[in-house]
């Protein structure tokens, strides 16, 4: 008797269809077709133990297992439940009348309990997608999905639960997800507390103006200063004040790590913005993504719609600095094999620190004791197609002793917060229909439609554009940082203060140190 079972494979952040075709017929033997890898046909001992283990007969016939597509190939151990069902089934040992409406997955243990699989937003998506009744999930891949609407979703510890839910001769909704993983401090999530508050770090009030601005408008910034002047501090401080995430960005951003393995294990989907911080030594892979048989996102693509934040940017090497280039325009990854080619999202805030020369005290008094082409060759590594890309220069000064001593309270990242918040309202609302939530992300087009110039801002940018020499991508970022700046402002007019204010955060362009 064959037996179909709907399964999937994630192929990027979307799931493609995959069918577990089992028949047991007359003859001897167990075959397993369809482009499996080395985890699936190991599989095929793991769900015999499981069987036998839970009282259930092998058939002494001829099992053939078929993963359809067979030109397609297929990793890793979540079909094991699938296969396990199917031989059940096939052989008569249990009655499933609509087991061909679930999808269903899952690693099976030598005792029958089940096991969690990556990918499972995804997995569900498609389901709802092409009309199935159900999906049948281990209980910690379903807590990722408990707010997806519209479709059934099985937590299941054991594959006698799965039993029971296909057999469908009891009722199962104890064992629907929203109700076996529910959330048991009600729909209320606590906000996450972060390392770093501004109100902590001493003095550098530009610096926290230009992140402010940055957070506002989805903005990538550069701080450039000597070691101590509180770099680090400001990029770490800075996730505390982003705005937090629409339910499109929070799915998109929940799917990236349900499919790397990473996603939320407490309940429902990933609601703080990420904040990746990897070291500058980091591979190309472990940034962009990659792997052989298997094409994993990587750190650009786990930061989307949140911080990428680079200590020491220029001791990185320049390989690695340039590859961002990519990324930062085009707003996503495609990861390119001989077999496959797959695309990841990777819409995030670039943060870089750097120190302005090898010492890293130039411009701290007389400390700098690196020659004027040493410190050109450092920050060299800062090539102008990549500076184009950063919106925001900002210089982050050694502390004054006398600010360091008195040690005023400044302002708390939760007040900063809040003018974010409300700047991000007013491109929500600007940007409802065009597929894009902040301003850094318009395009020229957009730049026209929302960005109008008076004729006093036009002669403006003119004389910024045409004094330091900026390059055409240096000036459309000027236009977006003081539509962002006007908009922290609730200003419906970009004015010539917001583009004076816009152009001096380009310094780097024109200066040479």
């Amino acid at each position: 008797m064959l037996i179909n079972i709907n399964c999937a494979k994630c192929i990027g952040i979307e799931a493609v269809p995959v069918t577990v075709e089992v028949d047991v017929m007359a003859g001897i033997g167990i075959h397993l077709v369809g482009l499996a890898d080395t985890a699936i046909r190991e599989s095929l001992l793991r769900t015999m133990t499981a069987l036998q283990a839970l009282g259930y007969r092998i058939p002494g016939k001829r099992i053939v297992i078929n993963l359809a597509p067979a030109d397609m190939h297929k990793r890793g151990s979540c079909y094991d439940l699938a296969i396990a069902l199917g031989i059940l089934a096939s052989s008569g040992q249990i009655e499933a009348p609509r087991l061909g409406q679930y999808v269903i997955m899952g690693e099976l243990g030598l005792d029958g309990t089940i096991r969690p699989i990556d990918g499972a937003l995804p997995i569900v998506e498609l389901a709802k997608k092409n009309g199935l009744r159900a999906c049948i999930l281990p209980y910690l891949s379903a807590l990722e999905t408990v707010e997806f609407d519209g479709i059934d979703i099985f937590a299941v510890n054991t594959l006698e639960e799965v039993i029971m839910i296909v057999g469908e001769k009891d009722p199962a909704e104890g064992l629907l997800a929203k109700r076996r993983c529910g959330n048991p401090a009600g729909t209320i999530v606590k906000k996450k507390s972060f390392e770093v508050d501004f109100e902590d770090i001493i003095g550098q009030e530009a610096a926290k103006r230009g992140v402010e601005i940055a957070a506002a408008g989805g903005h990538n910034v550069l701080l450039i200063g000597p070691p101590g002047s509180g770099k680090s501090s400001i990029g770490k401080a800075m996730a505390g004040i982003l705005p937090s995430m629409n339910f499109e960005e929070s799915l998109q951003t929940s799917k990236i790590y349900s499919v790397a393995g990473k996603g939320n294990l407490s309940y429902g989907l990933i609601k703080e913005r990420p904040f990746r911080s990897p070291h500058y030594t980091a591979s190309a892979t472990a940034l962009l993504g990659g792997g052989t048989d298997n094409i994993l996102p990587g750190e650009i693509s786990l930061a989307h719609n949140g911080i990428l934040f680079i200590d020491e940017f220029c001791e990185a090497p320049q390989k690695t600095i340039e590859m961002l280039r990519a990324p930062l325009e085009d707003r996503k990854i495609v990861i390119s094999r001989l077999k496959a080619k797959v695309e990841y999202p990777s819409d995030f805030i670039l943060v870089a620190a750097t120190n302005p020369c090898p010492c890293g005290h130039y411009g701290d008094g007389d400390r700098c004791s690196c020659t004027p082409a040493r410190r050109a060759q450092y920050l060299s590594k800062l090539s102008g197609p990549m500076m184009d890309r950063i919106d925001i220069h900002l210089w982050v000064s050694a502390i004054n002793p006398g600010t360091l001593v008195r040690k005023h309270k400044a302002e708390p990242s939760s007040i900063i917060a809040a003018r974010v918040e409300l700047a991000r309202e007013i491109q929500k609302r600007r940007f409802a229909g065009e597929d894009i939530f902040c301003n850094a992300s318009m395009d020229n087009k957009l730049i026209n439609k929302y960005c109008r110039l008076s004729e006093d801002c036009r002669k403006l940018l003119e004389k910024i554009i045409t004094q330091n020499g900026f390059s055409t991508r240096a000036y459309f970022k000027i236009i977006r940082l003081a539509r962002t700046i006007a908009d922290l402002e609730a200003s419906e007019e970009i004015t010539a203060t917001h583009i004076s204010e816009a152009g001096s955060y380009r310094f780097l362009d024109k200066t040479r140190f």
